[in-house]
């Protein structure tokens, strides 16, 4: 991720290793078992429907974190690619 233009890594706050692209956070991840995300609203009920994502257990009911398991490398891929989801949304708020 750290080849997208822009978008910088390193930790977190809470011993996370956080993506940025500026101030905004596109996830991070907890070592090579879970990574966090927040989308809005729709989206993340989007990629729930589909088992893509789960509620952030700090947040629990709550429709925007979210939290992936990852075991294999089909899940590092698609962790990749809900990042990707957020950097291409961050890209856009900043052309607009």
């Amino acid at each position: 991720m750290t080849s997208w233009d822009g978008v910088e890594a390193g930790p977190g706050r809470r011993g996370e290793f956080a993506f940025r692209l500026g101030h905004r956070e596109l996830g991070h991840l907890h070592g090579d078992h879970a990574a966090h995300f927040s989308f809005p609203r729709e989206r993340w009920e989007e990629l729930a429907a589909e088992g893509r994502i789960t509620e952030h257990p700090v947040f629990p009911g709550k429709h925007g974190p979210a939290a992936r398991r990852i075991a294999d490398e089909a899940d590092v891929d698609d962790v990749i690619a809900l990042m990707r989801i957020n950097y291409d949304a961050a890209l856009e708020r900043r052309a607009a």
